[in-house]
């Protein structure tokens, strides 16, 4: 059921008096020659839809109305399209106590005339959601994902081009009280990287300590870059599960996930859960007080030097990556360290580590802060 209603009034010469005045609305409607549903804007849905309406020369009048439908009447907006210097907008009213406008406009000459009528829609949500499987190697994860609608805006789509604003548009109909489910791509396979997070401010230094055992989140990660498989688009944020094969024709379950929309050439991490493969032991090996000040407060002033040592042992069969989140308060200087970090932001660095297969790798850094009280 189409629930908007546009509608030509003519109001040149062949219009009789008294008739003018009214808003007699025609039984031939133009329907929608072509509808576009932009879902590229996390909060709102603009639609755009082409119409072909017949003018007459002169003024004509052309109202549209949106009983049940949700939208804002503000937004709604007329483009001539086949002949935008021959056709000119004069005028928006809009009844009083109605969801209706009238749109008056000029022609040039009797036309027809294709016309886009664009406006934002609300009550179209929208989920996107993933599926990944990776191999049983763990080297690379196929992926495909879905957009799942939800249609409570009171307006029915026969026929519409779909579109996230990058990627390909897909067409599709969807009714009013409707879910449904389209295809945002088929399968991707890309390259995957497995990695073990560790974050010093969060699991404990000293496992062998612990009364039960110390799990560590395991990530899947991944590029959205055409070198890795990926790249075509933005990665919309959304759910993701993944799965891998079982070695007789099924899959099993690895974990879930939820992401932020990932631009081209960022890094998406995909969380599957804690293991118990990797061990992270970590200890402060010096913690000098230097430069000391003469301060008439108490704690005084000094700086510190302070040295890091950090074992990772695996228990897997291949090599594993372990990523070491460090975090440093204050202001601070790093002196040196056995490997090179990535600083995520002025208290974080991040070191990459790769264990061998049932092996151990150690990690040392050395660093000074400054303007610690004591």
């Amino acid at each position: 059921m189409q629930k908007f209603r546009p509608v030509v009034l003519l109001t040149a010469a062949t219009l009789v008096a008294g008739v003018a005045q009214a808003r007699t609305k025609l039984v031939a409607l133009p329907e929608r020659a072509a509808v576009t549903v932009r879902l590229d804007h996390p909060s709102a849905t603009l639609v755009e839809e082409e119409r072909l309406l017949t003018l007459q020369e002169g003024e004509n009048r052309i109202d549209f109305s949106w009983r049940g439908v949700d939208l804002d009447p503000d937004s709604i907006r007329l483009t001539p399209r086949s002949a935008p210097g021959d056709v000119v907008l004069l005028s928006v009213s809009y009844p009083p106590g109605e969801a209706a406008l009238v749109w008056r406009l000029t022609s040039r000459h009797a036309r027809e005339e294709r016309v886009r009528i664009s406006y934002l829609l609300a009550g179209l949500d929208r989920l996107v959601t993933y599926r990944a499987v990776a191999a049983p190697d763990e080297q690379t994860l196929d992926l495909e994902g879905h957009l799942v609608l939800r249609n409570f805006s009171g307006e029915d789509f026969d026929r519409a081009a779909f579109t996230l604003g990058e990627g390909d548009a897909f067409t599709g109909r969807i009714a009013h009280e409707e879910t449904r489910q389209f295809p945002v791509f088929s399968l991707f396979r890309s390259r995957v990287t497995k990695t073990f997070t560790w974050d010093a401010a969060l699991l404990p230094w000293e496992p062998r300590r612990q009364d039960g055992t110390v799990d560590i989140p395991v990530h899947y990660v991944v590029e959205n870059a055409r070198a890795a498989g990926l790249g075509h688009a933005r990665l919309w944020g959304g759910k993701i599960r993944v799965f891998q094969p079982d070695g007789r024709g099924g899959t099993v379950f690895l974990g879930e996930d939820r992401f932020e929309t990932t631009p081209t050439g960022e890094t998406l991490k995909i969380r599957l859960g804690d293991s118990r493969e990797v061990a992270v032991t970590q200890r402060k090996t010096r913690d000098a007080a230097i430069n000391h000040r003469p301060s008439v407060f108490k704690p005084v002033l000094v700086d510190t030097d302070e040295v890091i040592e950090t074992e990772v042992e695996s228990f897997k069969d291949g090599p594993v990556t372990v990523d070491l989140i460090q975090r440093i308060p204050g202001e601070w200087t790093l002196v040196e360290a056995s490997l090179p970090p990535e600083r995520r932001d002025a208290n974080t660095l991040v070191f990459s580590v790769t264990v061998p297969a049932r092996g151990k790798e150690r990690l040392t850094f050395h660093y000074q802060r400054r303007n610690v009280r004591r």
